[in-house]
């Protein structure tokens, strides 16, 4: 445990930086700018190749723990030596007990195994710990905060919630003092699981910073010759559906004059690229991969449709409210999606995009068919998408609200 004058609060966080998790970032410089000092401590090491711009304005420490236990040995064990006097490491040790009796897999023992080198290496100055993501960073943030007698509290999204057993996440609701979501969906589904920690839950949009994502200027008439751009950012895993795109591209019809551009990485894109040239359609598509933030702005500008074909994976993994989505409509591109998880509380059908339901390309085909033929529908769409997500989903309407529960749990 370090000196005095150290920050007050810690950020645990399951990646730092991931380009993937700009709301991530936006919040923390948004938190930053409105005074909170806090360190952030990183479950894993960054694994992308670039980094954002807002990832070069955040000036807060970043603490690794390690990665795998086996890669540290000494400093677990070190850790442990430290823990095990601490005067809550019965209760977190009986905690995680508990836990593995449910969950016998090695990932179990590596969150305490992380438990006790963030236990034992949290300066003395801590108060609070928050995290993101209620699943393994969760874990990991539980078990220390016990063992330091701390209060914590968490930020949940997607993944963390739909794919974590129900008896995990009613503990967790149940030790940590409040929470915050970023859909209503998410809210229901939580209170639904702990009835008797719904007053810790709240709804906080995660919004987009308008001060990087600004007004486009006007867009120049597209000749009506040229072909109509589609723009899909995210990454290639199965809950964003884009193989459903991409089957649905191919039932255009063949006159029609399109190019797809997708931007991201993931583990899916070979396969994705191999469907596109079954499909016939790989000419028409441009792969990206993993683009900064300022290159992605870009391309929105540049587009004219923005389609995103998430589902609810296998494992009961699925999007909250997709950033991109918000980004898109910020930059005027008319936005095609579907009726998934919280989407519906940003995209209204027929007034700010165009929603279909998962996993029906015939249905994502019209849709984007009704937009590519359709240059006035796109632009009514596109104004009022960016109108909603001026006045509804502003990232200062929420960060506010955040950074005054954090400075109050760390008083």
């Amino acid at each position: 445990m370090t000196s005095e004058g150290a920050p007050r609060l810690a950020v645990v966080v399951k990646g730092y930086p991931r380009l993937s998790e700009t709301f991530i970032a936006q919040e923390l410089l948004s938190l930053q700018k409105h005074g909170l000092d806090f360190a952030i401590w990183s479950l894993r090491h960054p694994t992308d190749t670039k980094r954002h711009a807002v990832h070069d304005e955040i000036t807060a420490p970043v603490h690794y723990l390690p990665e795998y236990l086996k890669d540290g040995p000494w400093r677990v064990l070190r850790s442990w030596w430290v823990a095990r006097r601490l005067p809550g490491y019965a209760r977190a040790y009986a905690a995680f007990r508990s836990d593995f009796a449910r969950d016998r897999t090695t990932n179990r023992i590596r969150r305490f195994g992380q438990a006790l080198v963030l236990a034992a290496e949290l300066p003395e100055t801590t108060r609070h710990i928050y995290v993101h993501f209620l699943h393994t960073p969760g874990s990991v943030t539980r078990y220390a905060a016990m063992m330091r007698g701390l209060s914590w509290s968490a930020s949940a999204h997607a993944k963390d919630i739909y794919t974590t057993p129900d008896w995990e996440l009613a503990e967790k609701l149940a030790d940590l003092d409040w929470m915050v979501t970023c859909t209503a969906a998410n809210v229901e589904h939580l209170a639904g699981i702990a009835p008797a920690a719904r007053d810790k839950i709240a709804l906080l949009y995660h919004g987009l910073d308008l001060t990087r994502f600004a007004e486009p200027a006007p867009r120049p008439q597209t000749p009506s010759h040229a072909p109509v751009q589609v723009l899909s950012v995210g990454r290639a895993v199965p809950k964003k559906g884009f193989d459903t795109l991409l089957r649905a591209l191919a039932m255009l019809p063949p006159g029609l004059a399109w190019r797809f551009t997708h931007v991201g990485g993931g583990a899916e894109r070979d396969r994705l690229q191999a469907l596109a040239a079954d499909l016939g359609i790989a000419d028409r598509i441009t792969w990206l991969g993993a683009r900064a933030q300022d290159e992605v702005l870009a391309l929105y500008r540049q587009a004219d449709i923005f389609a995103l074909a998430s589902r609810v994976a296998g494992d009961g993994d699925r999007d909250g409210l997709p950033n991109v989505l918000m980004e898109a409509q910020s930059q005027e591109v008319a936005c095609v999606a579907t009726r998934v998880s919280a989407i519906p509380e940003l995209i209204k059908h027929g007034e700010t995009g165009l929603l279909v339901e998962p996993d029906d390309p015939e249905a994502l085909a019209s849709a984007i068919e009704k937009l590519i033929r359709d240059p006035g529908l796109r632009r009514t769409l596109a104004v009022a998408g960016a109108n909603c997500v001026r006045t509804s989903f502003d990232h200062e309407r929420a960060i506010g609200k955040l950074a005054q529960k954090l400075m109050q749990s760390i008083e």
